[in-house]
């Protein structure tokens, strides 16, 4: 049995904070990491046309490669959410941030496209483990009332390494037969983020969980500390009012814990968002520069195109900022799928290069404000327990369906053409806008450890 605390809880008294330069140095660490985790994770996709040329790579290559990165997403995944149960919050985040930059600088090196599909699969897991982690970590970290907001912006920040790459591999992947290296190298500088570390603070519930009371005092006690010397005197926190449950209560494996109905349901929900999700996005981030150099554009007009597209990226992140804290999630989710589907469909509905930038536009900043809703919705779904692990499973599912999404999209090309690839990704977004629509809880503003399945009223909809 739990037992309640005398005071309160880790979540009420950082709920009660002030937004400040503690959290707003929080922002930009994870905001550094997210950068280049978005200027890495199409690094393939950009330089592929350019090694169709240079090694003869075959479009089903191609597809074998993109496929065995998203297994790797997979694997990342499971693993981040174990590490981030096991070691904290901040320490996964640094290892898994490191991990992925340190295969990036090492695909600089590699010698043909077995070589890069191994590297790129290596990559890829450190890319979708970081994600899981910063994904907790920012929520865990931030006001319930400010938190959606502030994974968008996070979002925002980081999406501009997607225009950033495109604009840099079309400048120097045409350049010369070994300049493709150099976006490699580019998504490689994501290391750097070791010097966030000293400045970041370890998740207080995470610690509260594990039954670590008095170091998730002493944690807590610095923040208010660097807060209240920005801010002036705080508010006091909300009294206790119920037991905070830690790993100790009944020794059961996490694993089993998502079984449960609170658990087991939100995960399953969540499965079908990330894998419509990353069909639908990965299918057209990752094979448009390719697709439209088989239709007869340029190795450098193709990634050209999709760079300009990519500029809508971070517009979509601050749409999904200004509705995320004032309109319910699940309502979001729902409107932002449904759009995607329909500009992707007029996206691959025409050949004229300016509809091509419009439309590749919109579904650009549709789609990431839709993922900056996503991310911050996820964890929501969840109490401390769960949370990790949840995240994990439920995102690297969504990134493990697209192990077979490159090869549907190459087989639909092959068959079908052009245009049918753009009919099937649009379907998906809108499988996915209608099942949120129909079965996602609400989750606005609600304390991270009240979960929707418990049955307690969000203050959104009490």
């Amino acid at each position: 049995m739990s037992t309640p605390l005398a005071t309160p809880s880790a979540q009420q008294r950082l709920d009660r904070l002030p937004i400040s330069r503690f959290h707003k140095i929080t922002l930009v660490a994870v905001s550094f990491a997210y950068f280049f985790e978005f200027a890495d994770i199409n690094t393939f996709a950009v330089t592929a046309p350019r090694l169709i040329k240079l090694w003869g790579v075959t479009v089903n290559q191609v597809a074998y490669v993109t496929s065995t990165s998203f297994v790797g997403m997979f694997l990342g995944s499971i693993v981040a959410g174990a590490l981030a149960d096991r070691v904290g919050r901040k320490k996964a985040l640094a290892s898994t941030t490191i991990f992925f930059g340190l295969f990036s600088l090492v695909s600089v090196f590699s010698w043909d496209v077995v070589s890069l599909g191994v590297l790129r699969f290596l990559t890829s897991a450190g890319l979708a483990a970081m994600t899981v982690v910063a994904v907790i970590y920012l929520s865990e970290l931030f006001p319930a009332a400010t938190r959606g907001k502030y994974q968008a912006y996070a979002i925002a920040i980081g999406i501009c390494g997607t225009p950033a790459t495109s604009f840099i591999a079309s400048a120097l992947v045409p350049a010369a037969d070994w300049t493709w290296r150099l976006v490699y190298l580019w998504g490689a500088l994501g290391l750097v983020f070791v010097f966030f570390l000293r400045h970041l603070a370890e998740s207080p519930r995470w610690l509260e969980n594990r039954g670590e009371a008095e170091r998730a005092d002493e944690v807590l006690r610095g923040i208010e500390a660097r807060v209240e010397a920005e801010c002036g005197p705080l508010p006091a926190p909300a009294a206790a009012t119920s037991p905070i449950p830690t790993v100790a209560d009944d020794g059961e494996p996490r694993w089993r814990l998502l079984l449960r109905r609170k658990a087991l349901l939100p995960t399953l929900l969540l499965c079908v968002l990330w894998v419509t999700q990353t069909i639908g996005f990965f299918g057209y981030s990752s094979w448009a520069p390719t697709l439209l150099a088989k239709q007869g554009f340029s190795v450098g007009n193709s990634i050209f195109y999709v760079a300009l597209s990519t500029v809508g990226a971070p517009l979509g992140c601050l749409l999904a900022a200004a509705v995320t804290d004032r309109l319910e999630r699940k309502w979001c989710l729902a409107v932002f799928g449904a759009l995607i589907g329909v500009f992707g469909l007029l996206y691959g509905l025409t050949f004229d290069p300016v509809l091509i930038v419009v439309f590749g536009f919109l579904v650009n900043m549709i789609e990431r404000g839709y993922t900056a809703l996503a991310y911050a919705y996820s964890p929501e779904l969840f109490d401390t327990r769960t949370r990790s692990l949840g995240t994990g499973i439920s995102y690297g599912v969504g990134r493990l369906s697209n192990a077979a999404g490159p090869l549907v999209i190459a087989a639909l090309y092959t068959g079908s053409g052009y245009q049918s690839v753009f009919v099937f990704i649009a379907g998906t977004w809108v499988v996915g806008a209608l099942v949120v629509a129909a079965f996602g809880p609400r989750t606005r503003k609600r304390p991270l450890d009240r979960t929707p399945a418990s049955g307690s009223p969000s203050p959104a909809s009490a």
